[in-house]
């Protein structure tokens, strides 16, 4: 009863290592380039011949460069798109549910309401574009594909806000951070914990796998800036970098950015009986572990 973890030495890919100690009686198979090429066609296919026992797909690898996607497209497509059609191609092929990993950007519409999963995308970067188109294919190849789109996902992994909030606060007295984008932070090990659930759920027959496919909210809870979520950092770090707030128009970035990302859960809570703790809760616990 094994899970593939593809994209393992990411972000989310890390938090699932280090949740696999908490899963004694489960086998996991952590895989990520060069190990496992996902956008090799020839090479997924030989990877589910050869390997036995895989009974789950999470697939956590992603093109998360938002800027640098503008330049990189056709890049961008390979992983975000071709990548993740190859997995569910080959899950299906051997009646194996892949759960894939997508994001809030998706969603650039304005409205004042959490966006629900069945709302109007409407994807303006590169970036966002190409993970649409990759979940369009998951689910169009794999039946039993499950999507679940997150945002501002942060942790003491990996590359990410929190991180380059510490260190720019660190070197500077003073920083100027955007406040008309709102959203919620997500911390990994809680999207890589609800993922489990989710899992466990089906494979307990709680909830039918018909029902588990198709896309999926998860964030924290809570609402905020990243000025606002800037200023929090220093404020529980107790670091004496003062936060300035400004307008996107005065911090233009090759991407544009969702001015409202808002993800609306009551599925998943719903259905997967998930309690989600608040965004600024499991922002203190993971500058404790930082």
């Amino acid at each position: 009863m094994a899970i593939l973890i593809t994209g393992a030495n990411g972000q989310v890919g890390q938090c699932f290592r280090q949740l696999a100690a908490q899963h004694p009686n489960r086998r996991f198979v952590f895989n990520d380039f060069p190990e496992l090429d996902i956008t090799a066609h020839k090479a997924v296919i030989e990877f589910f011949r050869r390997e036995k026992g895989i009974k789950w797909c999470i697939n956590c690898a992603a093109y998360t460069a938002v800027d640098k996607a503008e330049s990189e497209p056709a890049l961008a497509r390979k992983i975000n798109v071709t990548g993740p059609k190859h997995l569910a191609e080959a899950c299906a092929a051997h009646g194996i549910p892949l759960v894939h990993l997508s994001t809030d950007y998706v969603y650039h519409n304005r409205q004042n309401t959490p966006f629900r999963e069945s709302d109007p995308v409407s994807p303006k970067s590169v970036y966002a574009r190409t993970k649409l188109a990759g979940d369009r294919a998951v689910l169009k190849a794999n039946p039993f594909a499950i999507v679940v789109r997150t945002s501002w996902v942060y942790s003491e992994f990996g590359n990410n806000f929190v991180k380059t909030m510490l260190r720019l606060g660190a070197e500077r007295s003073e920083l100027h951070v955007v406040f008309d984008q709102i959203g919620t932070p997500t911390y990994a090990p809680d999207l890589a914990s609800a993922i489990l659930l989710m899992i466990q759920k089906v494979e307990n027959k709680d909830v039918a796998p018909e029902t588990a496919a198709g896309i999926w909210h998860f964030s924290n809870e809570g609402v905020t800036s990243w000025y606002d979520f800037a200023h929090a950092i220093f404020e529980i770090k107790k670091m004496s970098c003062r936060v300035h707030p400004i307008e996107t128009k005065d911090f233009p970035t090759p991407a544009q950015r969702p001015p409202f990302s808002l993800l609306n859960k009551g599925k998943i809570k719903a259905v997967f009986g998930l309690e989600i703790p608040h965004w600024r809760e499991r922002l203190a616990v993971c500058l404790g572990r930082i």
